[in-house]
């Protein structure tokens, strides 16, 4: 989620850029609800579509699992068939990986964009044109690549993120009306990234005592931490998991988000929701938020690492209640807490 989060920018630069062009992505289906509903992906571009003309599918985590099956080999003729359908006169590699590089090279496009130093090395040796990445954070990188092809600065919306009615409907019908919410997102690609789920408890309980009620996010494996930080929180946070097509409808009307360097933060940054964003061993400067209204902490103590280690990372774990409850009232600009 945040490598397509932060490869936005670049493509809506593209997209301000060259308002005719014809624009594809290929993108996992788990993801797919960051660029179109269901309901509009064959359709116009719109509300429900606003930044692409083709959503290409490739279900590449499911392929790699089953490589030599005959419906592996099936879906990857339909996807990379779809593709060459479309006649791409220039396939661009944000991503830097094999599976990405490999994928672009497949569509045989006339060009091959893509960075001089990819994330994986040998993802070069599908490129015809290399771009050295210029700045500091990934998201002004990727739009150093799109300038390659033809994007002239920022878009005034980096963001185009789909309102898909139905699932807007659905937040209307599930929330409160007039009750603040935050959501907690104990969660994170490594254990090392994860804050402790007793303070996020304890958040839950003061931001109650101010009248905002939290929800807790978790995903695929992160029930039982939900559930620790709903325990911690003596009845003031209620953990919630759905569709990302319900965390974009729950995280747009949210007063706040609380959570590490993962997907769900940059969410909120996209949504402009008021974020306080909890770093350890990966760089705020390079992986943090990107526009939006967010605050990072994180301790001097954290050495940026990207080693994808399960023990809690020490400069995190210093962090403290007192901390992000001053961050929150900071990005809400009321006392909290």
């Amino acid at each position: 989620m945040g490598d397509i989060l932060h490869s936005l920018p670049a493509v809506a630069a593209l997209r301000a850029s060259l308002p005719s062009a014809g624009i594809g992505w290929a993108v996992e289906e788990r993801w797919s609800a960051l660029l179109s509903t269901p309901a509009a992906r064959l359709g116009p571009r719109g509300a429900e579509k606003p930044l692409v003309d083709n959503i290409h599918i490739v279900n590449t985590r499911a392929w790699r699992k089953s490589p030599f099956s005959p419906e592996t080999w099936k879906a990857m003729r339909q996807s990379i068939g779809g593709m060459r359908a479309v006649g791409y006169d220039a396939s661009l590699d944000i991503q830097g990986a094999m599976k990405s590089a490999m994928l672009g090279s497949f569509v045989r496009p006339r060009r091959k964009f893509g960075f001089a130093k990819p994330w994986e090395s040998a993802a070069a040796i599908f490129y015809d044109q290399t771009v050295p990445a210029s700045g500091t954070h990934i998201a002004e990188q990727n739009l150093s690549l799109a300038m390659a092809l033809g994007a002239q600065g920022s878009a005034a919306n980096p963001y185009p993120i789909p309102v898909d009615p139905l699932t807007e409907a659905w937040a209307e019908r599930e929330l409160k009306p007039g009750r603040e919410f935050a959501i907690l997102n104990p969660g994170a690609g490594w254990g090392s990234k994860c804050w402790p789920a007793e303070g996020f408890g304890e958040v839950a309980r003061r931001l109650a005592a101010s009248g905002i009620e939290s929800v807790v996010n978790f995903g695929p494996g992160e029930e039982s931490l939900a559930s620790e930080v709903e325990t911690s929180s003596q009845g003031a946070a209620r953990k919630i998991s759905g569709s990302l097509a319900e965390l974009i409808a729950l995280t747009r009307r949210a007063s706040l988000f609380i959570g590490g360097d993962t997907g769900p933060l940059h969410l909120a940054v996209a949504l402009n929701t008021p974020s306080v964003a909890l770093f350890g061993p990966t760089d705020p400067a390079r992986n943090g938020p990107y526009g939006g209204q967010a605050t990072v902490l994180r301790s001097p103590q954290s050495l940026t690492s990207h080693k994808r280690t399960s023990h809690l990372d020490d400069g995190l774990a210093e962090i403290s209640v007192e901390q992000v409850m001053t961050a929150a009232s900071k990005v809400l600009g009321r006392n909290v807490g």
